[in-house]
């Protein structure tokens, strides 16, 4: 019985490696060539893989793209879904979201050069489900945050667009600077916000 469980773990640790290669490729060279220039070949060039083992795990470069940024935004959503829920106030519900976001981000450099030479092609995907429940669950805690009267009553829906979307352009211009400021950023964003739910009071 255990002699026949080793070759399928064996292949299943293989799937996993070589899965794992083609994505970390594909990374470096969205990063390094731009999603537009970049092609299957570029990808598997930078492993030791055949083209055809590619195509065992891939459809297209856009299937890769999509997988890097499914794990990107899985990783940020369950950072800051827990940051905004150990917050015990306001101004950390805000800041401390919006800090497990851009410490994600900044953290892996090749990750932060692919978003910062993709970020049109990567806006583009906002309406993908892993996104989107990202989007759903800020939007959750926002009404939660309201329920509680941590926030006043307000348009829950148009927060949560302006929070999502600002906080991404924000991203943006934090990686193009080097090293990126994730501090200032989360203190601009932070103010921005918490001044305008001032205001709406």
């Amino acid at each position: 019985m255990s002699g026949a469980q080793a070759p399928a773990g064996k292949r299943e640790r293989t799937k996993a490696a070589n899965r794992a290669a083609i994505l970390r490729a594909g990374s470096e060279a969205f990063a390094e060539l731009g999603y537009g220039a970049a092609s299957v070949r570029d990808i598997v060039r930078r492993t030791d893989l055949a083209t055809g083992t590619f195509y065992n795990y891939f459809s297209d470069k856009e299937s890769v793209l999509r997988e890097i940024m499914d794990d990107v935004a899985e990783q940020i959503r369950t950072r800051a879904r827990a940051a905004r829920r150990h917050s015990t106030d306001l101004e950390g519900f805000v800041s401390d979201g919006f800090r497990a976001y851009y410490e994600v981000l900044a953290a892996d450099r090749r990750l932060f050069e692919l978003l910062r030479r993709n970020a049109g092609t990567i806006r583009a995907m906002f309406d993908e489900p892993a996104v989107f429940a990202g989007y759903e669950e800020l939007q959750e805690d926002l009404r939660a945050a309201v329920d509680e009267g941590a926030l006043p009553p307000l348009d829950v829906d148009y927060l949560t667009g302006a929070m999502v979307g600002a906080g991404f352009e924000i991203a943006v211009l934090m990686l193009e600077r080097d090293p990126p400021d994730v501090e200032g950023a989360v203190a601009f964003v932070t103010s921005l916000f918490l001044g305008g739910i001032e205001r709406l009071r």
